[in-house]
This record gives structure tokens, C-alpha cells and sequence, in this order.
């Protein structure tokens, strides 16, 4: 996963997220490409061609399927053979918008697996508890919308699923992987759950994260990194509960059984 460094306003909290793995119907199972897309958590590079602070111009934390690191579309290095691995096309600060569903018509184009994650805990983060906290909980009205489009969009993908006859699209359930660390933090190793390491304000949650910025000396005891995004740390263990989580967290199954099915393909 990959978190811009910079941010600038609150549509950056997790709003949606595609994953795109592609195969040639066709031919064998390494000849698969990897397409992202997304917003600040996981734009490897975009908008560091785009006039934006919002920038994601440190290197990405790795590629945990053991496939070649997609570039960014914007990239000019994605040319020739980097093209059949894939791209990504995330970009901090996008949003949700009525025509992102053609997404989910590549099914159409050979589409074999679409991974979409859910909101993640929008009243948790410390963005919005510096706006609408007082005693340390999290803005209700958030919570409550959140905890409105997880269940539903469980319910839509499992729909599209049975209309196809098998499962492309996966959903995960981001915002219970995140309320996880927040409610039990130190089951997880951490030891501040509402508070940025880096930022500044009530819960360090206001403002970029700048050489100016409050600065947590261990950024590993923090679930938060800044005002919006999970710690390095914390996205590991996000990560783990991708390819390992029960069908709490992924439904209908998780991508280690993903990548085991498309093995044998």
C-alpha cells in the first residue's frame, strides 16, 4: 500500500478503492496485470505530475503479491513491457463519482478479480474528531453513514456476483479492520488510537503533515500517521487481513484463497 505524504481536505478518507486483476481468459495465470485505483492511500506517483500538494513522491512500502511494482499512469517510464503489468491510477484526493460504476462493466473486457474496499471509520480519523470531538469519541453522524455502506456494499457485490455465476468482485471490510486498532489498541501493539503522529491541532488533526508539524517519536505505537491515513504499520496489518482475514473482514474469501483458486486455473 502507498500513503501521499501531503494532504488537503477530508475526501481523502477512504472513499473507495478498486483493485483490478486482469487476465487473458486465454492464456496462463502469469500473464495476469495489476490495475489500481483509488485515492491518497494507495497513489503510488500520480499527482506528483499534477499541480496538487498532495503528493505521493516517497517510495511505496512494496508489493506484498510478489508481482512486479505497477507505475503510475502518469508516468512516462510506462511504456512497452511495463504496460502488460499493469498501472495504477490512483490519485490523492479523489472522490466517489456517478460514473466510476463503469468499472464495474470491465468484467465485460476479461476482468478476472476487482477487490473493492469499504469506507474506512470516517468519524474516527483525526480530521474529523478535531472538527466535531470534545471527549475523545468519534462524530456519530460519520460513523453512522459508514456503518450504512459497508453492509450495502457487501450486499451489491455479492448481487453482481450471482449475476456473473462465479466471484469476480470481493469486498473488504476496511472500516472493521480500522475500528479494530481504534476500540482495542493494544491488542494490536499500539498505544494511540485517535491521535496523529504528525500533524497538528486537537489530535494532531488539522493541517498537512509538514516539517512544523508535532512529530510522535515512534510512529509504530500510532494508529494514525496523519490527519487521515492508517500508520505504515497499521497498513501492514490491514494488508495481513487482505490475503489472510476471515469473511468478517473479506467476503466471500480472502486473497491468499484467491490467488491459490487462480493458480490452478
Amino acid at each position: 500500500m502507498k500513503m501521499a505524504n501531503l494532504v488537503n481536505n477530508s475526501s481523502f478518507c477512504v472513499v473507495f478503492l478498486l483493485i483490478l486483476a486482469l487476465e487473458n481468459l486465454g492464456t496462463r495465470a502469469e500473464t495476469k496485470a495489476f490495475f489500481v485505483f483509488g485515492d491518497s492511500l494507495v497513489d503510488n506517483g500520480n499527482n506528483n505530475f499534477l499541480a496538487t500538494l498532495a503528493r505521493a513522491d516517497t517510495p511505496p512500502y512494496g508489493e506484498v503479491l510478489g508481482w512486479e511494482p505497477t507505475l503510475p499512469y502518469l508516468s512516462p517510464q510506462l511504456k512497452d513491457k511495463k504496460l502488460l503489468v499493469g498501472a495504477n491510477f490512483a490519485s490523492a484526493g479523489v472522490g466517489v463519482l456517478n460514473d466510476t460504476g463503469i468499472q464495474f462493466r470491465l468484467h465485460q473486457l476479461g476482468v478476472g478479480r476487482v477487490l473493492v474496499t469499504g469506507t474506512g471509520p470516517l468519524g474516527c480519523v483525526p480530521a474529523e474528531m478535531a472538527l466535531h470531538s470534545r471527549d475523545g469519541e468519534c462524530a456519530e453522524e460519520l460513523q453512522q453513514a459508514a456503518s450504512l455502506y459497508n453492509p450495502q456494499l457487501v450486499q451489491m457485490l455479492d448481487a453482481l456476483n450471482k449475476d456473473i455465476g462465479h466471484d469476480v468482485f470481493i469486498a473488504a471490510n476496511t472500516n472493521q479492520m480500522n475500528m479494530d486498532f481504534i476500540t482495542n489498541p493494544e491488542k494490536y501493539g499500539f498505544k494511540v488510537s485517535k491521535v496523529a503522529c504528525c500533524g497538528q491541532g486537537p489530535y494532531n488533526g488539522l493541517g498537512l503533515c509538514t516539517p512544523l508539524s508535532n512529530l510522535c517519536e515512534n510512529r509504530d505505537e500510532y494508529v494514525f500517521w496523519d490527519a487521515f491515513h492508517p500508520s505504515e504499520r497499521a497498513n501492514r496489518i490491514i494488508v495481513d487481513q487482505l490475503f489472510n482475514g476471515s469473511n468478517t473482514y473479506m467476503y466471500p474469501m480472502n486473497l491468499n484463497t484467491i490467488m491459490a483458486l487462480d493458480s490452478r486455473a
